[in-house]
């Protein structure tokens, strides 16, 4: 007969009892625009590959490099927002055609949570 160990009830707040741990993948997605703003993070706008459909944003955390072929991606493939999406100051729309590997939390795929772009590439 195995012993079963009490059960505890959880509790908030610091506790050598419980671990908390999070979950990260990596998925494919597409961009749809650049939000920058002076003084702030520049965020990725994000959207399901081939549909468009907006799930989320990540930052822009890629060296320099990599980041000022981005900015320049940005510019050179500007586009109309599409369609649905609400107003967003100091946002550059990007035409379709750019794929992005973000790492972000496990989970529902209907948004992306704590997101943050590992690189991206053209298709055009």
């Amino acid at each position: 007969m195995a012993l079963e160990a009490p059960r505890q009830q959880y509790r908030s707040g610091e506790t050598r009892q419980w671990l908390k741990t999070k979950s990260f993948v990596v998925s494919e997605l597409e961009l749809l625009g650049v939000q920058r703003e002076s003084g702030k993070a520049a965020f990725a706008l994000l959207a399901e590959p081939d549909t468009r459909r907006y799930v989320g944003s990540a930052f822009i955390t890629l060296p320099l490099d990599i980041r000022e072929r981005l900015w320049k991606r940005v510019q050179e493939h500007a586009g109309p927002p599409p369609r649905g999406m609400k107003k967003r100051p100091a946002t550059q729309w990007v035409k379709p055609g750019v794929r992005l590997r973000i790492k972000h939390l496990r989970g529902d795929h209907s948004h992306i949570r704590h997101a943050s772009l590992l690189s991206f590439s053209d298709e055009s």
